[in-house]
């Protein structure tokens, strides 16, 4: 009987040190990198820099450091932002695949190809290709995104 009880007490502060343990992991994005993606009905925030000539942006709970933006997506960047002084030190770019108060600009889906998907903006007129990081974000690519570009701070 004894023994019975050791062997329950030793199995309930296991599960209890494993709780706190993945509730640790996932409070500082650990778990990030085996979660794909995040709730498509969020509004999300990244800050874009210039490094080595291109637009990049860090998310370490999507386990994303210098990130680049390729493929037509820079020249879009740099559309949004020409009214941020020293954007290219940064900026804050708010994002979601619904509407939000505020949006500047609204991607719509094209196309996607092996690995990405292309965006097509209305004003000025242009076409930008999303790499599969966007699935750290959404299960499937988004027909529309809304952006907002501001100053950092």
């Amino acid at each position: 009987m004894k023994q019975s009880m050791s062997i329950r007490r030793i199995a309930i502060a296991t599960i209890g040190a494993l709780a706190i343990v993945l509730a640790v992991f996932w409070y500082y994005g650990i778990l990030a990198p085996i979660m794909p993606y995040r709730p498509a009905n969020s509004i999300m925030v990244i800050a874009p820099y210039r490094f080595n000539g291109t637009w990049v942006f860090d998310d370490p709970r999507a386990g994303l450091a210098r990130e680049p933006f390729v493929g037509g997506v820079p020249e879009m960047i740099d559309a949004l932002v020409t009214d941020i002084p020293d954007a290219d030190k940064g900026f804050r770019l708010t994002f979601s695949a619904r509407e939000f108060p505020g949006y500047q600009k609204k991607l719509t889906w094209v196309r996607g190809d092996s690995s990405g998907n292309w965006y097509r903006l209305e004003k000025p007129p242009m076409e930008g290709w999303l790499c599969p990081a966007l699935f750290k974000y959404y299960r499937e690519a988004p027909k529309e995104l809304y952006v907002k570009a501001d100053p950092k701070g």
